[in-house]
């Protein structure tokens, strides 16, 4: 299981994304299902196959879970993670640890420093976090936190050990590890020929193909956050060979009492400084996971029309927002493409 996150944005994330197989069911497709608790989060799978039976593709799942742990994992004590934050400047890492560091990389120079999996220890210390907050965080002891916040003072070496230039500073992948880990399932599914098929990993999603139930592209529901007993959705989507994550900290917001204005509160990792945001959830549309996972998190921090500019450099990468206006009123902002219905 994956501890907690540094990372509060993602917390919301499964109270409003959903899934929904829309249209007119077909002839019936074999379709195998899998789902249970993992990563510190549910999981659901689902594929058509005739020949690899879910029983079978379940000790898989279960078995990249392990070796993912054993990497990745911040609720391990001895994985390698846990023990590179503890100092261990001899571990040679694994290919999964590699793969998302270098992400880790490509998106905090991407994004000018706004995404940085080394900010944990500002979060728990605004009080965002699982770690015990500081009363009246005062200049001094934030300026003490930057000394050891910033992924610049991070190596990856040519021969795969970790240095860091400051023992303190603390790995948190969970920004995007769990997006990376969805990707590997579903590159395990087309190993196995299975090229029809959602997976799922506390709201990280990855769809191939066409649902076999309705044979039409896959169709994602987000929630409405305004909702009251009665559910609602506020987008519904269509993924075509495509990943979906959703960061969201609507559900740790102020309200004015004279505007009726939510305000969220972000932290920027550049600055250590935490600062009021309108930004109430941020949805990417990408060709992969793990940089879908990534960038909904950065554009929680970043400001909006920036990370517009950025996702409009990008090809085949999309992004949704959720924002509350001046009056309190929730505001959709959505780039060009994003594959809304």
């Amino acid at each position: 299981m994956w501890l907690t996150s540094m990372d509060l944005n993602k917390l919301s994330r499964l109270f409003f994304l959903v899934f929904l197989l829309v249209g007119c069911t077909r002839d019936p497709q074999p379709v195998q299902r899998i789902q249970g608790l993992a990563l510190g989060t549910s999981y659901s799978i689902q594929y058509a196959s005739e020949t690899l039976k879910a029983e079978v593709f379940e000790k898989t799942v279960d078995s990249l879970f392990d070796v993912l742990n054993q990497s990745l994992s911040t609720y391990l004590p001895n994985s390698d993670i846990s023990k590179i934050n503890r100092g261990d400047s001899t571990l040679v890492v694994d290919e999964h640890f590699e793969k998302v560091y270098n992400a880790a990389s490509w998106v905090w120079e991407l994004t000018e420093g706004y995404f940085d999996p080394t900010v944990g220890a500002l979060v728990n210390a605004y009080g965002f976090g699982p770690g015990k907050p500081i009363t009246n965080l005062s200049d001094s002891q934030r300026d003490s936190l930057m000394l050891f916040t910033g992924w610049d003072k991070t190596e990856l070496t040519p021969q795969k050990t970790i240095i860091k230039k400051h023992p303190h500073l603390y790995f948190d992948f969970n920004a995007l590890a769990k997006g990376y880990v969805v990707d590997v399932i579903a590159n395990a599914l087309r190993a196995k020929n299975c090229y029809s098929f959602l997976v799922e990993i506390g709201g990280e999603i990855v769809a191939q193909g066409k649902s076999p139930n309705s044979g039409n592209y896959w169709k994602i529901a987000i929630d409405d956050p305004q909702q009251q007993e009665e559910r609602k959705f506020i987008q519904v989507l269509t993924l075509q060979n495509q990943a979906i994550a959703t960061s969201g900290n609507y559900r740790k917001y102020n309200v004015d009492p004279t505007t009726g204005k939510r305000t969220a509160h972000s932290i920027n990792p550049k600055t250590g400084l935490a600062f009021p945001t309108a930004v109430l959830s941020a949805s990417v549309v990408a060709p992969d996971c793990m940089t879908a996972d990534a960038l909904a998190t950065a554009l929680m921090v970043m400001p909006l029309e920036k990370s517009r500019e950025m996702l409009d450099q990008l090809e085949g990468i999309e992004g949704y927002w959720i924002i509350s206006d001046d009056e309190g009123k929730l505001q959709e902002v959505f780039t060009s493409g994003f594959p809304r219905e």
